[in-house]
């Protein structure tokens, strides 16, 4: 007779690692923030490189005068300095990243515990308190000219939110970036390049980018009496692909269970509509759309959790 080795969960495991995650995230930002350089110049490197850095010197100092474990190794740090960077306009000064990346590291996600502690997504916090902050110089933004790595002298206002459609960028412009507005979100295919490399990596699941994009889709359709021209410019503007696929599917701030997902992505997306539509908002609101969501987040789990194997129901 064989012998049967009882052992604790879990039973199914793979090489899957905090570092590794990061890691392929990293990978799938980089085609968007080095098209982010191409069209705005040498500044866009430097705020992703000073972004990076204080991130990951704050979690480390943090670390250290706290007497605990040194995290930075894990990536995490790196990840929320880059995307921090990638939601920056590439004219703010030089501090501005240093000092929204100490916030988020600090503020947002290591006084709660760390990663996988932390209620709200740091590098959105980060963004969120720099434009309330500043607001000036978070809603200026440069005219993109391609290839001009020394830098784009126009200053260019406003972006394509507020032009709205009819104006000066077609949806090609859109697609490839051509466009005004932050460093990482303007190059939509680039971005769909990279949340294709997390599919593939089993990163990320479809629920709720699928949700996210299609609810404020269909919103927007029924609000323009199906404008099928004004809703896929919308769709194409903003930050809405780079938060569907690469902020709002963070592990620690959006729900676990696939229903909580879809639940998640639907309430990001309507609350966007709400405030680019309903609002007739010429600023980006995506970042608070995702923000309000990962609030609400541990209440969405709590009602779609997934019930214990064997648990009997109540009387």
């Amino acid at each position: 007779m064989n012998n049967l080795v009882i052992s604790s969960s879990p039973h199914l495991r793979d090489n899957s690692s905090t570092r590794r995650i990061m890691l392929d995230v990293c990978i799938a930002l980089l085609p968007a923030a080095i098209m982010g350089v191409l069209f705005f110049g040498y500044r866009s490197a430097i705020i992703i490189a000073l972004s990076i850095a204080a991130a990951v010197v704050s979690e480390w100092c943090y670390c250290k005068l706290s007497h605990i474990k040194v995290t930075i190794g894990d990536c995490s740090a790196v990840v929320t300095g880059l995307l921090l960077a990638m939601n920056l306009p590439s004219t703010v000064p030089f501090w501005m990243p240093v000092v929204g990346s100490a916030i988020a590291i600090l503020l947002c996600k290591a006084i709660f515990g760390g990663l996988g502690q932390n209620f709200v997504n740091p590098a959105l916090a980060g963004r969120a308190i720099l434009s309330l902050s500043w607001a000036s110089l978070m809603n200026t933004f440069a005219a993109p000219g391609f290839f001009k790595l020394g830098g784009v002298d126009a200053i260019a206002s406003p972006t394509p939110i507020g032009a709205g459609i009819g104006g000066t960028y077609t949806v090609f412009d859109l697609f490839i970036g051509n466009v005004p507005g932050t460093i990482g979100e303007t190059c939509k295919l680039a971005l769909l390049i990279g949340a294709a490399y997390l599919f593939a990596r089993q990163i990320i699941t479809w629920h709720i980018p699928a949700t996210f994009i299609g609810t404020f889709a269909i919103c927007y359709l029924i609000a323009t009496k199906f404008n099928v021209s004004e809703t896929l410019y919308q769709l194409l503007s903003g930050g809405l692909i780079l938060g569907a696929f690469f902020m709002a599917t963070d592990y620690a701030t959006s729900p676990t269970t696939d229903l909580g997902k879809l639940l998640f992505g639907f309430g990001c997306g309507l609350l966007l509509f709400v405030f680019r539509f309903c609002k007739e908002a010429k600023a980006e609101w995506c970042s608070f759309a995702i923000l309000l969501m990962n609030v609400a987040s541990p209440l969405i789990e709590r009602v779609t959790y997934n019930k214990s194997f064997g648990e009997v129901k109540k009387a």
